[in-house]
């Protein structure tokens, strides 16, 4: 019938206001009031660069998919006896012949 998370998660839909405030009365206890603010910032902060890395991440492979379809459709229509272009190499910097001292 229910899978096991919907299980272990059934006790949560019981709880009420009173079970609430004692949990977070606990917390305040635990933590102090001066700490609390700190911890939610902190908190808050790993949660927005955990939502960015997951955005960066998701934008990575929708990317890579659009690239694959576009590049093996363009695969198709290029013939097989086209070349691909050369790669221009750029020229190498020479530092021995720098007549300025280093510091």
């Amino acid at each position: 019938m229910y899978s096991n998370l919907e299980q272990s998660m059934a006790f949560v839909q019981n709880w009420g206001a009173p079970q609430i405030l004692l949990i977070l009365f606990i917390i305040l206890l635990l933590f102090g009031a001066k700490k609390l603010p700190e911890l939610a910032r902190g908190m808050g902060k790993a949660l927005r660069e955990f939502k960015s890395a997951t955005k960066d991440i998701e934008e990575d492979i929708r990317s890579a998919m659009d690239e694959d379809d576009t590049g093996s459709a363009s695969d198709r229509s290029r013939s097989s006896t086209a070349k691909p272009k050369p790669v221009k190499e750029e020229k190498a910097k020479e530092t021995s012949n720098d007549p300025s001292p280093s510091a």
